[in-house]
């Protein structure tokens, strides 16, 4: 089975150089060079594992386009960028980016990246599992569906949020370091800021408290990193 992976960048020469590298490693791929027409591709549900998003687009740009994609999509998105500012970076992720690489990039280091993610959902979350759920509280992650539920109403995330929920409820009251949480989620091979750990984290408690603003489920471990613990487990 190949993995389908859309490029999206308005740079002719990248995007025919990742397209054309990434066929040699065995992926379908298929590119878009307008962000608009890039989201239309999407909500006319063409398939695909991963989507490589520029930046900086004319039409529309990715931070636009991620924040569109999200409404209705869980697909993985790597975004490519110019930037190095920490904060736009972050900003990114805060909008439902599961990981970022900076340009210019080797193209070894971009295809270890989407297969870190690939392997994560294929064989991480979509594998299954003896016990096909957790559970804390009123909060429970269907492993085999990959969804999360908060009193019976689902939760979108994304596959990096997925992986963190399921690395802290397997352990409830365990307190995971942002560098744990990192490995957990992207495996060893992933160099990147452990604050990434953060922004994913802020994401998940502000999708639960749309849900329900009682609900307490992740804690932070002041100078440690994080939990899942508190009154709500009951």
């Amino acid at each position: 089975m190949k993995f389908k992976i859309l490029i999206v960048d308005d740079e002719v020469k990248i995007l025919q150089t990742v397209a054309e590298y990434l066929i040699l490693e065995a992926f379908d791929v298929v590119t878009e060079s307008s962000s608009l027409n890039a989201i239309r591709r999407i909500r006319m549900e063409e398939k695909y594992d991963l989507i490589l998003l520029d930046w900086m687009m004319p039409d529309k740009n990715g931070l636009e386009v991620c924040k569109e994609i999200r409404k209705y999509s869980d697909i993985p998105i790597i975004f490519l960028t110019a930037k190095s500012d920490e904060y736009d970076l972050l900003l990114g992720l805060e909008l439902g980016a599961d990981d970022y690489i900076k340009k210019p990039f080797s193209m070894r280091e971009l295809v270890t990246r989407i297969r870190v993610i690939l392997r994560r959902v294929k064989s991480g979350l979509l594998k299954k599992p003896e016990n096909t759920s957790l559970r804390y509280g009123k909060l429970e992650l269907d492993k085999v569906k990959c969804k999360v539920f908060l009193s019976d109403e689902e939760i979108i995330c994304t596959t990096t949020e997925l992986k963190l929920l399921e690395t802290l409820m397997m352990t409830p009251e365990r307190v995971f370091t942002r560098a744990q949480l990192l490995e957990a989620s992207f495996g060893d091979a992933y160099a990147g800021y452990e604050r990434t750990i953060d922004t994913h984290i802020h994401n998940l408690r502000k999708k639960i408290k749309q849900v329900d603003t009682q609900f307490e489920g992740i804690e932070t471990v002041f100078g440690l990193g994080y939990r899942m613990g508190g009154s709500d487990a009951i």
